[in-house]
């Protein structure tokens, strides 16, 4: 191969390198950007879409467990005295939570549909009978009805009256009535002239099988960010219990789907009915389940943050008076008025002065905090757990003799801890989708690496030619000055000044063995 030949070998190496290299990234961008967009479409709340199904019947199993706060100085307490509380539970339940009257409107724009949960008692995920353990706590019906009777006729015909049938601040009842209720003879006997009141108390009352408000989704078939996020709730687009449109807006979806293609940089919005109104939950971590990759968002302290810590949340004040610390905040305003406060268990990220007011809290981040882990390409939960206690306001209350040795107090009831992981079968299908989503997305990587090799033989091919053009510029160099000596042709007639040795000379051992120059003689 000639020199020229071998730099054009060289050169065209390099450009299909380069080429190939170029080819490679714009197939790897045109192949990802194809991918993300099959997602996009199949990732929606429309019949036959790859999760349409399994967002309308969940198959992971969803599990409920209920721990309550039991008072062991019951009779202290009633004096005045701190309380001191030992936790209670699990009384766990299998939760089944299929959707019901699904119905897709706007030409695929929208679904509706009620999302009632039923609930299965599990003995072995238990520890004990909740039919059978009792459990000495507040008495939220009395507490209810003191909140209520306003103003010194109400309010001392209501102590007389609760006075007269034995009515208590503090009541003691086994754990299943106070999930799913029981006969409140006070509230009875109110019922009797007031319709709105209910005679039967419970914390789940009517929650198990009942249907709930009904849920309008937008379906992601238009914007991929839409998918799953609430449109309205119980006909509402805007709620009306609290006092900025910020804080009445219905934001997110309702924590059982996300949109595909997730960043760790995004604030994920859920409406939870629960605490009637919606949180934000920001990246914490990366973290893997199952084999799937996941990010693990959680809600952060300025959720329940107080109005001089974080000001949005002062729309969440009852009134300029009744506005409460970090960590809790008084539902009240849907609870029909009932003094209920929520936190997180043990009122974790709340103030101390919260957990201090009683004996035996001990908040825990491992323990006691929500979160959600969620596959960033198809926004799917592989992971949660959502945690949340309900707790009453109470202290002196006016014209009730029975409240003056109170302090004011958010006194921890219960908390629930609702948990589910991704199934194994559908775990499964997951990776499969995930495995051929990076297979087909980094293929044309291998088209990258295989000009980079190109590449690198070009760059090898390159030295070497550079190498061998040193080479032959060296031979080119020292060739005039010992051709001479080294051809059999040189004769006395060369025109060169240079003869051969004689043989005499030649084995001169002064002069050695090889070669030896001599210049010629005036008589040759």
């Amino acid at each position: 191969m000639t020199r020229r030949s071998c730099a054009l070998y060289v050169v065209g190496i390099a450009c299909a390198s380069m080429l190939v290299i170029g080819i490679g990234l714009t197939l790897s961008h045109v192949f990802r950007n194809i991918i993300h967009n099959r997602l996009k479409g199949e990732i929606t709340l429309t019949e036959g879409s790859r999760v349409f199904e399994s967002w309308k019947s969940p198959p992971p199993p969803v599990y409920m467990q209920y721990f309550f706060f039991n008072i062991t100085n019951l009779a202290e307490v009633e004096g005045g005295a701190m309380a001191v509380l030992s936790q209670v539970g699990p009384y766990t339940y299998r939760e089944y939570r299929p959707k019901a009257n699904v119905t897709v409107a706007e030409d695929g724009m929208k679904v509706s549909a009620y999302c009632p949960k039923t609930f299965v008692f599990l003995r072995e995920k238990s520890v004990g009978d909740p039919a059978d353990d009792v459990v000495n706590t507040i008495n939220i019906p009395a507490w209810a009805v003191m909140n209520k009777a306003k103003g010194f006729f109400k309010a001392s015909a209501a102590s007389i009256w609760m006075r007269g049938m034995g009515v208590g601040l503090y009541t003691t009842r086994t754990v299943a009535e106070l999930l799913w209720g029981y006969e409140d003879p006070m509230l009875v006997s109110l019922a009797t002239t007031n319709p709105e009141v209910e005679g039967v108390f419970g914390l789940m009352y009517k929650k198990n099988g009942s249907l709930g408000g009904e849920f309008v989704y937008h379906t992601g078939k238009q914007n991929f960010m839409d998918y799953g996020r609430v449109h309205t709730w119980s006909g509402q687009s805007q709620l009306t219990f609290w006092n900025s449109n910020q804080s009445n807006s219905i934001n997110g979806t309702d924590g059982s789907a996300f949109h595909p293609l997730l960043s760790r940089d995004e604030r994920l919005y859920v409406f939870t009915s629960d605490l009637c109104r919606s949180i934000f939950m920001e990246f914490e971590k990366d973290v893997t389940v199952k084999g799937i990759p996941a990010y693990r968002f959680t809600p952060p302290r300025a959720v329940l943050a107080s109005k001089e810590e974080n000001p949005a949340n002062e729309g969440f004040c009852v009134t300029p008076k009744e506005c409460l610390g970090s960590g809790v905040l008084n539902v009240s305003p849907c609870r029909k008025g009932a003094p209920v406060v929520a936190s997180f268990p043990h009122f974790y990220l709340g103030d101390p002065k919260y957990a201090n007011a009683v004996t035996g809290l001990n908040p825990v981040k491992e323990l006691h905090q929500t979160f959600l882990d969620l596959n960033p390409t198809t926004g799917i939960p592989v992971r949660a757990s959502k945690k949340a206690q309900v707790n009453i306001h109470i202290g002196r209350i006016t014209y009730f003799p029975a409240t003056r040795n109170l302090n004011d107090t958010i006194f921890p009831v219960m908390f629930i801890n609702e948990t589910v992981e991704i199934d194994d079968a559908s775990a499964e299908r997951l990776k499969k989708l995930l495995l051929i989503e990076t297979v087909v997305s980094n293929f044309p990587l291998l088209i990258v690496g295989l000009g980079a090799i190109l590449l690198v033989v070009f760059i090898i091919l390159l030295l070497r030619s550079r190498r061998q053009q040193k080479e032959v510029k060296k031979i080119a160099f020292t060739k005039p000055l010992y051709a001479s000596s080294f051809s059999p042709q040189t004769t006395a007639k060369d025109d060169s000044p240079y003869t051969a040795v004689g043989q005499k000379e030649k084995e001169d051992p002064q002069n050695g063995t090889d070669m030896h120059l001599s210049p010629l003689t005036s008589e040759q």
